[in-house]
């Protein structure tokens, strides 16, 4: 069992630092190509962020461990508004101003609720996975268009000075976002099967094993990412950064593993794991969108109300494999 255990260890830590290459790669090639800063704020790094999930949900689907997919991409988004923007939010209170995170809100509510009803027969098939690709790539599309339709946004503020700390040239950016991508599928074949071993050693399901280590471990990306834009001021970027993240998740990563195995999903993970997931998002639209004149804004005390849920699930996680449940 130690093998396995190093295995998650040193496959998390590669994990980590080959994502956080790949997304500074890719979005200062994005620049070098003329990308506007809105739209590598919104795709590349939002979108980048998530590519431990996709690689690691992908694997594990091809794999046939497609219920570890499926706890990575739901279990990152719950420790995405839990505890990434719970822990940033109560470091500092989170301020909205971008218009492009308010409009995509609604539809990563809309795309979670999507998801409840293609599970509720008990399996998300290609059918559906193949539905899910193509809503964000109408997603993708239609963000370009209005990208360059409406020019600026606080977003692309926040971005141009996330890019201007980080320069590049176009052969670094090439490089590190080669050499980022190739350490991401090495590190995600190391985690995948370290995790499995752990599951099968312990009689827990790789559902669990998703949702906790591995999907806290593949969010560590938006932690560093998050903690990094804080520090500069850029509450938008944070903020767009899991949202994005967790558009990303539900569409793309659940949806291109089950074009690859049809996922098997337990009643559980509907009362359990999707509950405690929408009722965060619909919390984090409240916040962030703002009600009664109050403008958008995460302060520390709805902070520490969505760290609370996410440790109190994550403990609610550990009982049940203590107990013997194995989920």
């Amino acid at each position: 069992m130690i093998l396995p255990v190093v295995a998650v260890v040193a496959g998390l830590i590669l994990l980590v630092w080959s994502a956080e290459r790949f997304v500074d790669g890719a979005a200062a090639t994005s620049a070098r190509f003329g990308i506007s800063p809105l739209l590598i704020g919104m795709l590349v790094i939002g979108f980048g962020t998530s590519a431990p999930e996709l690689v690691v949900s992908a694997l594990a689907a091809s794999q046939g461990n497609p219920g570890l997919a499926l706890g990575n991409a739901y279990g990152s988004n719950i420790a995405n508004i839990g505890l990434i923007l719970g822990l940033v939010a109560l470091i500092s209170p989170l301020a909205v101003h971008s218009t492009v995170v308010r409009r995509e809100m609604p539809i990563l509510g809309g795309a979670t609720l999507l998801s409840a009803l293609l599970m509720w027969g008990g399996v998300v098939g290609r059918l559906e996975g193949t539905l899910l690709l193509a809503l964000l790539a109408i997603f993708i599309g239609t963000s370009i268009f209005r990208a360059r339709r409406d020019g600026a946004d606080s977003l692309s503020t926040d971005t141009e000075q996330s890019l201007a700390e980080h320069p590049m040239s176009m052969a670094a950016g090439l490089a590190w976002t080669g050499i980022g991508l190739v350490l991401l599928v090495i590190s995600s074949r190391i985690l995948v099967w370290g995790a499995v071993a752990i599951a099968e050693g312990f009689g827990v399901s790789d559902l669990i094993i998703g949702l906790t280590v591995v999907a806290v471990g593949t969010s560590l990306p938006e932690l560093a990412s998050s903690i990094s834009a804080l520090r500069r001021r850029e509450h938008d970027l944070v903020l767009g950064n899991v949202v994005g993240s967790n558009l990303f998740n539900t569409l793309g990563v659940v949806g291109l593993a089950a074009v690859i195995q049809p996922i098997q999903v337990g009643a559980e993970v509907l009362l359990r794991d999707w509950s405690l997931m929408a009722a965060m998002t619909l919390m984090l639209a409240v916040f962030a969108l703002g009600w009664k004149g109050r403008e958008g804004c995460i302060n520390r005390l709805e902070g520490g109300v969505l760290l609370v849920m996410y440790l109190t699930y994550t403990a609610w996680l550990v009982r049940l494999v203590l107990s013997g449940g194995g989920g």
